[in-house]
């Protein structure tokens, strides 16, 4: 594979020299691309000689005016060690004032990065919001490994061993097109269940989870049908979104298009009651108590789990308590293949944040706890996990 390395201007640029040697020991070609900065560190003749090829450093010191979009375009993967704070700001707000940056824009394949930085800087909240941008586009991150900093300091900050990072190259090389030819149907967001023109029961479920599978399932080149409930979110690169307000709306585009699908993924929040018979007209407040008879909405994902034939079906648990227990039963209740755990309630993870903490409970009788991280990362989770219990079902039968 063609692989660019973007060197940034930290002490750690010295082991970018081991991470090129890495790449190209593992059959890469690698082309350099140092900032200004980086240049303070090591000098590009370094890389040069290691490589065997001209090392990118200057945007105007070049052979064409667009010379950094057709280096994008030659190649395949853009790993950045050491990233520092500069320029994971940089990157994270589009800012492009240098060839690597500039580049950055342009380059539209899988990107890895391994932050480098003082332990104060790493932890500031506004670095912090940065990595965690470049974590929700798709981006690999990669350490920073705690321990014994340049500046004195002891914490986390330090770049992660070159060939830890070359190890997470290999990753996102192997998983990038792993659902080529697949049709995977994600549903996402709330459901809402009219009261009468102008009120509904809803809940809130904000929808980044099934965006975030929808958008790394298309990354990984599946063909994603994407069944949203009302949402404040943009339509995923490469999916297909087609827009539902009430469960039963859902209920009949899932199986329209369930036929194409190999994979189904129920992340969506369906309210689980509905009025059965909605006025016509806009119910007026009075000082009488009224009350209401809810009906339960179609349970979509038994219906699936019931239909799914040779077909990969996950389900998620969205829970207060008990969450393992919870999980399990409605794996077996509705014939998923995996079930989702999450706890919601609290303020850090669960609806409407941009981080998740989950438990995966598989057909096979596994249990991961997957760890904080954000919901894109979640996503790679899932389906790496998904891939391989398809491998592992496909085995036993």
């Amino acid at each position: 594979m063609k692989i660019l390395l973007g060197v940034g201007g930290g002490i750690a640029a010295y082991k970018a020299a081991e991470l090129a040697r890495a790449l190209m020991d593992r059959g890469h070609e690698v082309q350099v691309v140092m900032t200004r900065a980086a240049q303070e560190f090591v000098r590009p003749l370094t890389f040069a000689a290691l490589t065997g090829r001209k090392v990118l450093t200057d945007l105007f010191a070049v052979e064409s005016a667009i010379e950094h979009i057709s280096v994008a375009q030659e190649h395949e993967l853009l790993v950045i060690a050491p990233a520092t704070a500069d320029l994971l700001a940089k990157l994270a707000n589009g800012l492009a004032d240098d060839f690597l940056s500039t580049l950055y824009l342009a380059f539209t394949g899988p990107v890895v990065a391994a932050p480098a930085m003082n332990v104060n800087m790493w932890e500031h909240a506004a670095t912090q919001k940065n990595a965690e941008a470049l974590r929700q586009r798709g981006h690999r991150l990669v350490g920073p490994d705690a321990g014994y900093l340049a500046c004195g300091m002891t914490g986390a900050g330090r770049m992660a061993d070159p060939e830890a990072i070359a190890d997470a190259v290999e990753r996102e090389i192997g998983r990038r097109r792993d659902l080529e030819g697949e049709t995977v149907l994600v549903t996402a967001g709330p459901t809402q269940e009219p009261l009468d023109p102008v009120r509904y029961i809803t809940n809130r479920s904000s929808g980044k989870m099934g965006y975030a599978l929808a958008e790394a399932a298309a990354a990984r080149g599946a063909r994603v049908v994407l069944i949203s409930g009302p949402v404040h979110l943009p339509a995923p690169r490469g999916t297909t979104v087609i827009p539902v307000r009430t469960a039963a709306e859902m209920r009949d585009q899932v199986f329209a298009h369930l036929p194409a699908a190999g994979i189904v993924i129920k992340s969506a929040a369906v309210a689980d009651f509905h009025l059965a018979r909605v006025p016509d007209q806009k119910v007026k407040k009075t000082a009488a108590r009224i009350s209401l008879e809810l009906d339960p909405t179609p349970d979509i994902l038994a219906e699936l789990g019931r239909k799914k034939g040779d077909r990969l079906l996950v389900g998620f648990a969205a829970e207060t308590q008990n969450l393992r227990q919870e999980a399990r039963r409605k794996l077996e209740s509705k014939n998923c293949d995996m079930v989702v755990g999450n706890l919601v309630g609290g303020s850090e993870t669960g609806f409407e944040s941009d981080q998740n903490e989950v438990v995966l409970v598989l057909r096979t009788g596994e249990t991961i706890p997957v760890a904080r991280a954000s919901k894109r990362e979640i996503a790679e989770r899932i389906f790496d996990e998904l891939l391989k219990l398809r491998l592992a079902l496909h085995a036993a039968r």
